[in-house]
């Protein structure tokens, strides 16, 4: 059987008496985790959820969104995880491309967003809260169990996940059960996990890093997982004294080293620290070791692949790469015309291999142009592969921002801002930021005799997008760089104001 919960279920089981699940109030023994599952799985059938259809899911984090995921892939659904922060107007855009029959909302906005989800046809909209409340969690309470786990093909799709693009239309990535499968036991092996290992987890579970790679790896793993809400540094430190292992973005470590109580001995018990989802910084790479004695794993990754490249478990974690490419996963440097490049030159990074996606949903045109003849996955990426195998990545083809871990598509951000009364034209680029990486920010020119302040600009935003979306900073100009072709300068623009947040304190 392919179905990738049969591999999950099965370590659940394998540890029926063994707490793999702990959270704030309560925990989960693999036995009690695998029945919750089921019971889901039980409902999810009950208002007719079919193999191959689609559930979207707009959620807090929490055990009862990690057992409803599972119990989609078990029933054979396609799970569609969406940002908690995504506002109406974007929630419509992804269920009527998703087209899902179920649609799972947090009981206090399912009310806001009926209205979407009956706009966009979705048959059953459903709550589910963060203490087995809300519609679902009721109807879970009063159905029988789910007998069986819903055979599925290697190939047959698992969850298409959201990514921005340069069009600036979000594409769904259509990844399948042995996508994931394949890059979670490989990850297991090479970086040692096993079931003595406890893995502290502040990561969404709306994004791959959190819901693929610490979820999946841990529970084939037969790990414990330690499950935070959200990321709070205090909390987390506590947390590591009990813990094996983390996984997190670069705000973390950033986070983490801003606690004057971080230490060897806090950590001690700790044997594994892992960073993705946005570059680290060297200088955080090198003040986290000398703390800590650690030194952070950094790999490489994106939605459309999972994981491409890791630093070792054993051997050399060399600062500013991402490390070798993984096992069975083929990476390698080309020019524009895809010409292969030998090592040491920069150009665009391809990868291929099991872990690649399948596509982008309904958008075979899109799908087509971004794999070559020979199958290789044209990443957007920019980096040369080092003499001895290390990938380092220079920058993204792509216009895309990476902020705390987040994607953040400039276009939409700029369509938004341009629609504002008296606003003449904006651009929308990346910022370095000493805690998120990444920080979005805006320069704006206005029309003649008009005044618009940038504390209006971010009002009227802040309820059209998440609030990882909304600019950080906003600059009022009286004309944009433009080239001899017209086209407006980024360069020139993250230059200007590179040093915007150069001392910018963390929330």
């Amino acid at each position: 059987m392919s179905n990738l919960y049969a591999a999950l279920g099965k370590a659940l089981r394998d540890r029926p008496d063994a707490i793999v699940l702990e959270s704030a109030d309560r925990s989960w023994t693999g036995a009690e985790l695998d029945a919750w599952v089921a019971r889901f799985a039980g409902a999810l059938r009950s208002v007719g959820l079919q193999p191959g259809d689609r559930i979207a899911v707009q959620v807090e984090k929490s055990a009862e969104n990690i057992a409803l995921y599972l119990a989609a892939l078990r029933v054979g659904a396609i799970y569609v995880p969406l940002n908690t922060a995504y506002q109406p107007r974007e929630i419509e855009y992804f269920l009527g491309d998703s087209s899902p029959r179920v649609f799972v909302v947090a009981p206090e906005r399912i009310e806001t967003l009926r209205p979407v989800a009956t706009a966009t046809r979705v048959e059953h909209i459903l709550s589910l809260g963060t203490r087995s409340d809300g519609s679902l969690a009721e109807l879970a309470s009063s159905i029988a169990p789910a007998a069986s786990i819903v055979d599925r093909a290697a190939n047959d799709l698992a969850v298409i996940c959201y990514t921005s693009g340069t069009t600036g239309r979000s594409k769904g990535a259509m990844i399948s059960h042995d996508n994931l499968l394949s890059n979670a036991r490989t990850l297991v092996e090479l970086w040692g996990f096993t079931s003595r290992d406890v893995l502290v987890h502040a990561l969404p579970l709306y994004h791959i890093h959190g819901l693929f790679v610490a979820l999946h790896v841990a529970v084939l793993a037969g790990a414990r997982i330690l499950l935070h809400a959200k990321f709070d540094a205090k909390l987390v430190l506590a947390a590591l004294q009990q813990a094996t292992t983390m996984m997190g973005v670069p705000t973390f470590y950033t986070r983490l080293l801003a606690e004057p109580s971080l230490s060897r001995d806090a950590v001690a018990n700790v044997r594994l620290f892992v960073s993705g989802s946005a570059p680290l910084l060297a200088e955080t790479f090198e003040e986290f070791a000398a703390r800590t004695g650690h030194r952070i794993l950094e790999r490489y990754g994106m939605t459309e692949t999972g994981m491409i490249a890791s630093n070792p478990l054993d051997g050399e974690r060399r600062p500013g790469t991402v490390g070798l490419p993984l096992p069975h996963v083929n990476v390698r440097i080309t020019n524009e015309s895809g010409e292969l490049q030998p090592r040491g030159t920069i150009g665009n990074v391809e990868v291929a291999g099991p872990n690649v996606f399948q596509g982008y949903w309904r958008m075979p045109e899109k799908t087509a142009q971004e794999f070559r003849s020979d199958g290789y996955f044209i990443t957007g990426d920019l980096g040369t592969i080092e003499p001895d195998g290390y990938v380092r990545l220079v920058g993204r083809a792509k216009d895309l921002i990476i902020s705390g871990g987040l994607n953040v598509y400039p276009k939409e951000i700029e369509e938004l801002i341009d629609a504002i009364p008296g606003v003449d034209e904006s651009a929308v680029f990346a910022i370095a930021h000493p805690d998120f990486g990444e920080a979005v920010a805006a320069v704006v020119t206005l029309k003649t005799n008009v005044a618009v302040t940038e504390a209006q600009i971010l009002s009227h935003l802040r309820p059209l997008l998440a609030s990882f979306k909304v600019p950080k900073r906003v600059f009022i100009v009286d004309e944009l760089p433009r080239n001899a072709m017209s086209k407006v300068q980024k360069a020139v623009l993250r230059e200007r104001y590179k040093d915007a947040f150069a001392s910018a304190p963390s929330p």
